[in-house]
């Protein structure tokens, strides 16, 4: 007898409006970072999401321990294998944070490969984490690989000031600086660039350029941040994920999609501290977990407060 047909793969036969996100992330069982900040924002946001856990940690790593798995580049190279062996592996989006070893990153590289060999459409957004403030949290040799290899393939970086630094060679001193760098991004590969917080004479600013066409002049814009007195986990895996929603949404306006992507972390930011505050807890003494399910209706619809301001 005939074995039955299986049934469809509804994502795959009802796509949903927005897309099907493959999301390549660490995972800690409690607290909000990796796929834990960035898988559900994207839900509330209408996409089907499948996390691939790249380590599974109890904890984020800024606690006095942890304990857990990590995942090696044979191990994510077999899950592929499996989703493919059963027809499972057309994806809309690919979105990838931290990556700690230059093996998992070359295997990540195969994966976009093979992903865009099943839908060549795919846009991939890659938050290149490396480090922050000046400092590499990762092996040097991880960011010549992002230089040469992820940078071209990419679709749409998020790179904060020290990464957009190590990216591109140069010191970012200044809005043009920072400006150019996303220009010399742009020749290497993606035509969204957003560098996610830039610290520009004592004020932070998002820079966010869009090249429409290749050899166009991008459209650039700048939005001004408040500084907030404190240190939070997760915040660049969310902001990485809502860019990646809204600007699906917004396809031809990154600025909308970056102003509606800053109003949702700055409001959950704004009730993160006021909930430590709450507890009797001074919210500037370490790093603190974000309020990510509390702040739903500030991740689904937006208040806009900040504004995008277009360079001419």
């Amino acid at each position: 007898m005939a074995a039955p047909n299986p049934p469809p793969i509804l994502s795959l036969e009802l796509p949903s409006d927005t897309g099907r996100v493959l999301s390549l992330q660490s995972h800690t069982v409690q607290g909000y970072v990796g796929n834990k900040s960035a898988v559900f924002p994207l839900q509330l946001l209408g996409f089907d999401v499948d996390p691939i856990n790249s380590v599974q940690f109890s904890n984020h790593t800024g606690y006095p321990t942890f304990k857990g798995q990590v995942l090696n580049g044979k191990q994510l190279w077999e899950l592929i294998e499996g989703l493919e062996a059963n027809n499972l592996l057309f994806y809309t989006h690919l979105l990838t944070g931290y990556i700690g070893s230059v093996s998992f990153l070359t295997a990540v590289l195969e994966v976009v490969d093979k992903l865009r060999s099943i839908n060549p459409n795919l846009k991939y957004v890659c938050d290149p984490v490396m480090g922050d403030e000046g400092k590499l949290y990762v092996p040097p040799e991880l960011v010549s690989v992002y230089r040469e290899k992820v940078v071209p393939v990419a679709s749409m970086l998020t790179p904060n000031h020290f990464e957009a630094e190590q990216l591109t060679g140069s010191r970012i001193l200044s809005e043009q600086d920072g400006r150019e760098a996303c220009n010399i991004l742009h020749a290497a590969g993606p035509s969204k660039v957003v560098i996610t917080s830039m610290n520009v004479d004592g004020n932070l600013i998002l820079i966010g350029s869009h090249q429409k066409e290749k050899g166009q002049t991008p459209e650039q814009f700048k939005i001004p941040i408040p500084k907030i007195p404190a240190y939070f986990t997760g915040t660049g895996d969310l902001t990485s994920a809502l860019l990646l929603g809204w600007s699906n949404k917004y396809p031809d306006n990154l600025d909308k999609a970056a102003e509606l992507t800053m109003s949702s972390v700055q409001a959950l930011l704004a009730r993160t501290l006021n909930d430590y505050k709450r507890a009797g807890y001074d919210p500037q003494s370490s790093s603190l977990e974000i309020r990510l399910i509390q702040s739903q209706d500030d991740i689904r619809n937006p208040e806009v407060k900040y504004k995008a301001e277009r360079y001419s």
